[in-house]
């Protein structure tokens, strides 16, 4: 996999020419309601993912695949569902649509929903041990087979010596085809945003009352 784009130096164009490339830009989602500090952070991160990628569509070729995690319908609607979802990436997505690149559907309905599902029952944590193990293989299986089938639907559509785009929150399991180029996409401003979510998680865990040791009897 090629390193992260920002942490490297121009890379060669040459050897990327004939090969398939993938950009892979992690999926950073915010709204209004967000913590204003945090959205001008998030902001700042498209603004740094929109130019890393310009840049990189003049080196290795444009972008002529859009592909977008968690989006069930293709063609114009996917769009329009990915405005709704990730406005920033949108942007990005609809300039290179206009300039001829196709948004193809990776997702598979059934399995992106039973992955969410799981999912949620995750979140909302259990009393039982066996249950929460039970949980967590049924979100483990879900997931693997929604991932295999990204892959698939990536390497079906991906045509040889084409550049694709793929947004996918961070942590995926992906595991792209070996003659897939991937370009991570990975600003500066990333690290920040890490950096203040690690910093409000500390500020709310010493926030939080110790728990009271039990009384003696």
């Amino acid at each position: 996999m090629t390193p992260e784009v920002g942490r490297i130096e121009k890379p060669e164009a040459e050897p990327y020419r004939s090969k398939r490339k993938l950009f892979l830009v992690p999926l950073i989602i915010f709204s209004e309601k967000t913590d204003p500090e945090l959205v001008e952070k998030c902001r700042a991160y498209w603004k740094e993912v929109k130019e890393q990628i310009t840049n990189l569509e003049a080196k290795v070729g444009v972008v002529q695949r859009i592909y977008h995690e968690s989006i069930i319908d293709s063609g114009p609607e996917g769009l329009a569902t990915i405005q709704e979802f990730n406005p920033e990436g949108f942007e990005i997505a609809s300039s290179r649509a206009k300039a001829g690149a196709s948004f193809e559907l990776i997702e598979d309905r059934e399995l992106a929903e039973e992955s969410m599902d799981w999912e949620r029952c995750l979140m909302m944590g259990f009393i039982s041990e066996k249950v929460a193990s039970k949980v967590s293989d049924f979100y483990t299986e879900a997931s693997h087979k929604r991932y295999e089938h990204i892959a698939k639907r990536i390497d079906e559509t991906l045509k040889a010596e084409e550049t694709g785009i793929l947004f996918i929150k961070e942590g995926h399991r992906l595991q792209f085809p070996r003659d897939i180029e991937v370009f991570i996409i990975f600003p500066p401003t990333l690290d920040a945003i890490h950096r203040w979510l690690r910093e409000q998680a500390e500020k709310r865990r010493k926030a939080s009352p110790e728990p009271e040791p039990p009384e003696a009897e």
